[in-house]
């Protein structure tokens, strides 16, 4: 779980991941009633940003957020410190973090590709590791002078303007160093710059890499394009989505992103998307988020900022160790906070015992012959039919 640094300073300066290369998705209230036999375009179910930050809308900041399709060049550089000398060469390192490009590529269906750049040497900090306040209250200012010191120490190896993106990774011997923040620049402040570039986009690695691995990059990148914390930043930890997302529990048994995230990053097209936008109803079927093709999310908007989300998981690929199958249905409010449970999974199975190393909320796919529904909203969502291809969902709003 990374430290969310952003709630320690005004959201206009902190940290997080998601964008596109294409235009803004156009965001579309919610119209006239659906036909039976029709859908609307996607565009009416997408939802707008209102936080300011890291949220679930669609009209994602293309100045604070960088693309999440196409390459996406990443310089990895290795720091030691006075106090905290580097013991070992830097190729462990390298192989603990290389996952993460095949394991982003995989789940953005061969759309984002992260070319990372090793530096191959240790680069000396200015300071002691303890000097840099990674303790719980690591504000957006000592952060920045990290990253700074880190890109100056490397400056003289290394040419800054070739690369969008600097992880800096730390010895293992400054255990000061405990977690994995992510940078995003304040336009306010002079910022981090080296080769005349302005650098807007860092993740500053912490000993947690050792125990998370990879995802803890694919977690904190994914900020860099936009994306929230699913994780509650109080109260029980992982009480809106489990382990559904490696945004939410980064331990989690399925940590493929969500269909909604992988559409609001570009990689779920529009014509994927099955969109009831008001009142109606409509038979979808559903291919895995899984894998490649097919329409990925049915999306019923029930109000300016939410909707529901029906998709269909399976235990593959990412989410090989899922603690259960079938469709997972959420609901999603674009004008909460990260932290704050801009997602929130439906439990289908709120009674179910979960096996080891469950948790309820990883029991919560809706099988056939289950429903969900909202009388609040008159949403109703019925598991028609299900296999290895996928799930039959209805949809239907009053």
């Amino acid at each position: 779980m990374t430290i969310p640094i952003h709630r320690l300073r005004p959201l206009a300066a902190a940290v997080t991941l998601v964008s596109c290369l294409s235009a803004p998705t156009a965001v579309a209230a919610p119209t006239a009633a659906a036909a039976p036999g029709s859908l609307a375009p996607a565009a009416g179910c997408a939802l707008p940003g209102r936080t300011g930050w890291t949220d679930e809308g669609h009209d994602t900041d293309r100045i604070r957020f960088q693309p999440a399709t196409g390459t996406r060049r990443v310089l990895t550089l290795y720091v030691d410190f006075p106090d905290a000398p580097a013991t070992d060469s830097t190729e462990p390192y390298t192989a603990q973090l290389a996952p993460a490009a095949d394991w982003m590529g995989s789940a953005s269906y061969g759309r984002l590709r992260l070319e990372n750049t090793p530096l191959r040497r240790w680069v000396r900090m200015p300071a002691d590791s303890t000097s840099y306040g990674f303790a719980r209250g690591l504000t957006f200012e000592a952060h920045e002078k990290y990253l700074q010191d880190a890109v100056t120490a490397a400056d003289p190896y290394a040419d800054f303007s070739r690369y969008d993106m600097v992880y800096v990774v730390p010895t293992r011997t400054a255990t000061a160093i405990p977690f994995s923040p992510t940078y995003l620049y304040d336009p306010a402040t002079p910022g981090v710059t080296a080769d005349g570039t302005r650098l807007k986009w860092a993740v500053t690695f912490g000993q947690d890499m050792w125990h998370w691995g990879h995802k803890v990059a694919a977690h904190e990148s994914a900020h860099t394009f936009g994306l929230p914390d699913l994780y509650a930043f109080t109260g029980a930890t992982h009480r809106y989505v489990g382990g559904w997302d490696v945004m939410g529990d980064i331990a989690g048994p399925a940590p493929q992103y969500l269909g909604w995230h992988s559409w609001k990053l570009g990689w779920t097209r529009d014509d994927q998307v099955a969109c009831l936008p008001a009142s109606g109803r409509r038979m979808v079927r559903l291919t895995p988020v899984e894998r490649p093709g097919g329409t990925k999310i049915a999306v019923l908007r029930t109000g300016g900022t939410t909707a529901y989300v029906a998709e269909s998981r399976r235990a593959q690929g990412s989410d090989a160790a899922a603690c259960s199958t079938g469709v997972l249905i959420y609901a999603v409010d674009s004008a909460a906070r990260t932290g704050e449970g801009p997602v929130q999974i439906m439990n289908a199975n709120p009674a179910t015992t979960p096996a080891a190393g469950c948790t309820p909320l990883d029991r919560a796919a809706y099988a056939p012959g289950q429903s969900f529904t909202d009388p609040a909203t008159g949403v109703r969502i019925d598991v028609l039919a299900g296999g290895a291809a996928g799930d039959t969902v209805r949809l239907s709003k009053e």
